[in-house]
């Protein structure tokens, strides 16, 4: 399970929110998201997590929380996660 947001901001560019559930060789899961301004370097985290569900809900958790922010879905960019 993959999202990615944007906010626009005059003056100050474009923001953006990539996240994205994925398993690793030992069984557990992560949350990898990557944030900052298009166009330049961007900060990454990893979380970890026992199970998938778990990693999704926190990925759920932390979109409802960017949208609150502002942050939404490019309708052009929806094709690339398809």
């Amino acid at each position: 399970m993959r999202t990615y947001l944007e906010k626009r901001r005059p003056g100050a560019g474009v923001y953006f929110c990539r996240m994205e559930v994925l398993p690793n060789l030992f069984g557990e899961w992560s949350l990898h998201q990557e944030w900052g301004l298009v166009g330049l370097s961007c900060q990454t985290r990893m979380d970890w997590f026992a199970d998938r569900e778990q990693a999704i809900t926190a990925l759920t958790t932390l979109e409802v929380a960017k949208r609150q922010r502002g942050y939404w879905v490019e309708p052009q960019q929806l094709a690339m996660f398809a």
